[in-house]
């Protein structure tokens, strides 16, 4: 189930603000705020019915999105590759000027991902 939330957590990130108002407040309140069903309903003034069919179909929209652009999975692979860079620069000796270096260039390949 954590998966689950990992995987729609990262579509959401990436796709979430192409769902509608409603679609992306309640998949917020259901995976980032951890709201039941029940808590979403009542919030909402709707059955907790609609909210479970609420998530289904964001969801299957997000995934959607997924399927064509592939954006999370390019995120994904390319974070991999990252880490085993930084693997691999572990192994340098410690006294090695390339160790820093690299290590100055995959930190900054990260934060312009996470811009």
């Amino acid at each position: 189930m954590e998966k689950k939330i990992q995987r729609v957590a990262m579509l959401y990130d990436f796709y979430g603000k192409l769902l509608t108002r409603k679609q992306q407040e309640i998949l917020s309140y259901y995976y980032e705020h951890d709201l039941s069903l029940g808590e979403i309903a009542e919030e909402f003034g709707v059955s907790r019915q609609a909210v479970h069919d609420i998530l289904k179909r964001g969801e299957k929209i997000l995934e959607g999105y997924e399927e064509k652009l592939q954006l999370v999975n390019k995120f994904t692979s390319e974070r991999d590759k990252l880490n085993q860079v930084l693997a691999l620069i572990e192994g340098f000796e410690e006294n090695d000027p390339l160790k820093e270096q690299i290590r100055e260039i995959v930190n900054q390949i990260v934060q312009i991902q996470h811009e």
